[in-house]
């Protein structure tokens, strides 16, 4: 990484205290190296979003050049309500690999990700704003990351890793008024929810997660297949067991809340991830076995007393799981970062689905 991030990452410091975890180093000079592509990582990342040619025309537009691909996924991470585009570029010749059902692809050396965060509907205008995007990029065998927050006049966005608040007042697509301190992450906080197995990784991007459309310019088309069609894939995978979309209501209750902690909460709680020391494994294979998602399992560390359990059958008053999702205060709410408010839909399906559960803990 470039020296402007060393510098950076120093203002982080105050984000690790918070969390209570040990600050971890800041990301070294990648060495250097022959350029790859467009875009040479071994010089580290650039000052401002517009220097790298991944859009094309007004960068507000977000319009993926030659090459780039934009991308979605089954179930994204709840980020105060946050709307969000994807994309990926790949470095000529390169591909990605599999890596298992139901991890993240293997990337190669010069792999992009990027992630844009806007709102619609922001006031006073009622227009879109973008406030972010988030790139993690990959040089000799690690995730390294930038980070870049857009200005007022959404012409530019500026390499920024300090972390910030930004308050946004904006009118939902039911039109309902809401209000937030988002939270621009600095590099501390983008270190400590992206990691398995102690390295850096990506969060989304796992096959069964990828196992879906996307409205291309040219037409509604498997992702999966078109990565493989464009060469960024390798082409043959084993079948995948896409997973269920959590909103869908026709889909078993248990399954939607099995795939909605596997997207916000699995990547904590894994092995080598900041929550690795807690008994609960959500990743949606973990979860065939009900312990692994707390049911019955009573909590090493109760907030009130009235919390019997983990997840308590039958009993979303007394499950330790519905407090957290449904605070807001640092020390209690899950996930620790990441969001500022409580996600209404997400903490209904838990309590439904808590609610269905029989017989009753003992």
């Amino acid at each position: 990484m470039s020296r402007t991030l060393l510098t950076l990452s120093i203002l982080a410091t105050f984000v690790a205290g918070a969390v209570g975890c040990q600050r971890d180093d800041v990301d070294p000079p990648a060495p250097a190296g022959t350029p790859l592509g467009v875009f040479d990582p071994a010089q580290g990342a650039l000052q401002r979003l517009s220097e790298y040619p991944f859009f094309a025309g007004a960068l507000r537009e977000l319009e993926p050049a030659a090459g780039v691909l934009p991308y979605d996924l089954i179930n994204p991470l709840f980020t105060d309500y946050a709307k969000k585009v994807r994309h990926l570029w790949l470095p000529s010749g390169a591909q990605a690999t599999w890596n298992g059902e139901g991890r993240v692809l293997e990337f190669p050396d010069g792999a992009v990700l990027l992630k844009t965060f806007y709102y619609d509907g922001v006031l006073p205008t009622q227009e879109r704003r973008i406030v972010e995007t988030r790139m993690m990029y990959r040089w000799q065998g690690e995730w390294l990351f930038a980070n870049y927050v857009w200005n007022e006049e959404q012409t530019e966005a500026f390499l920024d890793l300090s972390g910030s608040y930004t308050s946004i007042s904006w009118v939902d697509d039911g039109g309902t008024q809401r209000q937030v301190d988002y939270r621009i992450p600095a590099l501390q906080e983008c270190r400590t929810c992206h990691r398995t197995d102690e390295q850096p990784a990506p969060i989304g991007p796992k096959p069964r997660n990828l196992a879906r459309t996307y409205p291309y310019a040219d037409g509604e088309a498997d992702q999966l297949v078109r990565w493989m069609e464009v060469g960024y894939l390798e082409p043959s995978l084993p079948a995948i067991e896409a997973l269920p979309d959590w909103h869908d209501a026709s889909v078993d209750l248990q399954d939607r809340a099995r795939a909605y902690v596997d997207i916000n909460c699995a990547h904590c709680h894994n092995e080598g991830s900041y929550c690795s020391y807690r008994p609960m494994r959500f990743a949606w294979e973990e979860t065939v076995d009900p312990v692994n998602l707390g049911l019955c399992v009573i909590p090493e560390d109760p907030i009130e007393p009235s919390q019997s359990h983990i997840v308590s059958a039958s009993r979303p008053e007394r499950s330790m799981m519905v407090h957290r999702i449904a605070s807001t205060a640092v020390a209690v709410r899950m996930p620790l970062l990441g969001r500022t408010l409580v996600d209404e839909e997400g903490l209904a399906l838990i309590e439904a689905w808590i609610a269905s559960l029989d017989p009753p803990c003992p």
